[in-house]
């Protein structure tokens, strides 16, 4: 609902369905069948009211009641342009274009509130309030050439009062608005004419202003919307169909829409029309309405609660911008004190709502404050786009970054992740530990992976569904815990083409009765390298540990090792080491692991006085070849078992003659250092 005595935007768009668009890759990690994403672009912004936007060829055009334009960015005052109630912008980059057009009146305030492209893309219609477009004299509406953006003169059509709809066929313009005479000939609200300006028969005739106008696929029938009663004198509230040529009714809806609501605006497909609806007080209808052109008959009714003011299809999906506040009515969210201002829903069906919940502010206190007031999708570079124009001066869902009057989406990649799973938690239960958390949201994908972490390792997923009203309880239940155990837990979620949000806070558990096994991970407590070449040398204080045959480095590490826990031994010992972002650190060489025999210090030990080591190998690492990667060797159990309790020095040997490096534990950060993980199991 709006408030009372509040005006409401009305944009008519040639086409508005997407015939004819380039065909764009389909944005990935999407939930279908969605295929624009809600991460907003940077777009350039206006110092007012959007009310109207159309596109052609890849440019937008944007009209309504403003003086400038400014970056991405910018702070309102800084960095503007002149624009007089009308810019032209890139639709791939969001910058203005060179088409500049000023709209004036010569009292009052002029407005610019609806845009129409024809079907050749020759000629953009614009209608409001103005009397005159870069100093050429017209009356409420004018037509502009196209690319040249010059104002056609020779369109000259006398419109008495304000022009709020219009759409344009090859030969003819269709408009609404408040007007009651069009080249000085009663025409009650609705209008039509040619394309040279010259007034056609058409009279459809209705009591209150006309806000939006299109013509089905036939040609051969015009849909009116707006707040009459009406047409033709007959009764037949805010909608009706009207033949093309006479205007005479076709198909007229007494008691069809509340009589306190209206029709804001108007799109089509092949299939059928839909509107959107404003209206005022207790029991009217907000929604969104799909007709069938076939029978002219409701397909469907959309009855959430909050104004809706533009409509536009894209791929078998209905987007609309209203200041949606409660669709429990459509079993979807509840009364919301914020509000939801975009909003998508199949053609087909609108329940349920789709995962698509990119969302602005209202806008600034003295405007109507209703949020968004006008929708086009416009094709560049093989990438389409959703522009969005209104009142706003901010984008809610992210992170409520200043943003005025316009913003676009593209049919680009998903590129931002969930939200971190909140409210973690774990609890030992009947067959292992069941861990549970709150469904993530993510703006564009209401179908989720969830990957659980035990001690910082995967041990499994779960997919589930979740939008911003309905974000339920997941669980887990990791049955390969063991007994007597505590554990740490994290989730992560992830959309399908793996954008993943950062792990979620630690839920720890210890579980009853006695372990059967435990994993104990050892960081080196003492390493170095010694070099062939460099026979007194060294490097027990690198970053870096090396080892190769020829020209030869032979690398050493210490490890303290625990006892074995109660009643357990040792199943299996595993050495990791990780290469170094040294872009010589990778090796096509095997690597051997080998016990140390002898005595040796870390910042004593060099080639001339190195250790003896014994001749067993007791593991292999095979081409450490990648960068910043870890390598593992599992180690023989029984020598690592015969050390426990005390120490166990290893040393890293090589036949070959390709070095490898790795950190040493002197290296910066608390990851990548030297480790042995061991694992122990029931004796």
């Amino acid at each position: 609902m709006r408030r009372t005595g509040a005006v409401a935007a009305a944009v008519s768009l040639a086409a508005a369905s997407l015939i004819g668009f380039t065909a764009a890759r389909p944005a990935s990690a999407l939930t279908p069948p969605v295929a624009m994403t809600a991460d907003d672009l940077p777009t350039w912004q206006t110092n007012g009211v959007v009310w109207a936007l159309a596109q052609a060829d890849g440019v937008v055009y944007a009209g309504g009641t403003f003086s400038t334009v400014r970056p991405p960015g910018a702070a309102a005052g800084t960095s503007e342009q002149k624009a007089l109630n009308f810019q032209a912008f890139n639709a791939a980059t969001g910058a203005p274009t060179s088409c500049k057009l000023s709209f004036t009146v010569g009292t009052g305030t002029a407005t610019v509130r609806a845009l129409a492209v024809s079907p050749d893309k020759s000629t953009l219609y614009a209608g409001g309030t103005f009397g005159a477009v870069n100093g050429v004299a017209v009356s409420n509406i004018a037509a502009i050439s196209l690319p040249g953006c010059t104002v056609k003169a020779g369109f000259k059509v006398a419109v008495s009062a304000q022009v709020r709809g219009i759409t344009a066929t090859a030969g003819t313009v269709y408009f609404g608005g408040n007007f009651t005479t069009v080249a000085g000939k009663a025409r009650a609200h609705f209008a039509a004419v040619s394309t040279t300006g010259a007034l056609q028969p058409f009279t459809a005739n209705a009591d209150k202003a006309g806000k939006a106008v299109v013509v089905s696929p036939s040609g051969t029938e015009v849909v009116i919307g707006g707040d009459f009663d009406t047409v033709n004198g007959a009764a037949s509230h805010a909608l009706a169909v009207v033949d093309a040529k006479t205007g005479a009714n076709i198909r007229t809806y007494p008691g069809f829409i509340q009589a306190t609501s209206t029709v804001q605006h108007l799109t089509e497909d092949p299939t059928g029309f839909y509107t959107a609806n404003e209206g005022t007080g207790g029991g009217v209808f907000d929604g969104r309405i799909a007709v069938d052109f076939a029978t002219l008959k409701q397909r469907w009714r959309d009855t959430c609660l909050g104004a809706t003011q533009s409509v536009e299809v894209y791929k078998g999906v209905l987007y609309s911008a209203s200041h949606a506040h409660d669709c429990s009515s459509m079993g979807q969210f509840p009364q919301m004190n914020d509000r939801q201002h975009l909003l998508a829903e199949s053609v087909d069906d609108p329940k349920p709502l789709l995962g698509w919940f990119p969302d602005t502010d209202d806008g600034p206190v003295g405007t109507e404050r209703i949020g968004p007031r006008a929708l086009a999708f416009a094709s560049a570079g093989g990438v389409d786009y959703l522009w969005v124009g209104g009142e706003f001066t901010r984008i809610a869902s992210n992170g409520n970054r200043p943003q005025q009057g316009l913003v676009r989406f593209a049919s680009t990649p998903d590129t931002r992740a969930p939200s971190v799973p909140q409210s973690t938690a774990a609890a030992a239960v009947t067959g292992g530990v069941k861990v549970s958390w709150q469904a993530s949201l993510d703006l564009d994908d209401s179908a989720l992976t969830y990957r659980v972490y035990r001690d910082g390792n995967p041990v499994g997923t779960v997919t589930g569904d979740s939008k911003f009203w309905l974000r339920p309880t997941l669980s887990f239940t990791d049955t390969t815990a063991d007994s007597g155990t505590t554990y740490a837990y994290q989730v992560t979620a992830a959309d399908s083409v793996g954008n993943t949000s950062a792990k979620s806070a630690v839920a720890s558990v210890t579980t009853p009765g006695t372990p059967t096994s435990a994993t104990v991970t050892v960081t080196d407590s003492a390493d170095s390298y010694v070099n062939a070449s460099a026979a007194s040398a060294n490097y027990g204080a690198d970053q870096q540990l090396a080892v190769r045959g020829s020209s030869a480095y032979e690398t050493y590490l210490r490890f303290a090792l625990p006892t074995a826990p109660s009643g357990m031994v040792l199943k299996s010992a595993q050495l990791t080491v990780r290469t170094s972002s040294d872009p010589v650190a990778g090796s096509t060489d095997t690597l051997h692991v080998q016990a140390v025999t002898g005595a040796w210090s870390e910042t004593g030990v060099t080639w001339a006085d190195k250790p003896a080591l014994d001749t067993e190998v007791l593991g292999s690492i095979t081409a450490p070849s990648v960068l910043q990667t870890d390598y593992s060797a599992a180690l023989t159990t029984s020598a690592v078992q015969a050390r426990l309790g005390g120490t166990l020095d290893l040393a890293l040997t090589s036949p070959g003659t390709d070095s490898a490096w790795f950190w040493s534990r002197n290296a910066p950060g608390t990851s990548g250092h030297p480790q042995l993980t061991l694992t122990f199991g029931r004796a």
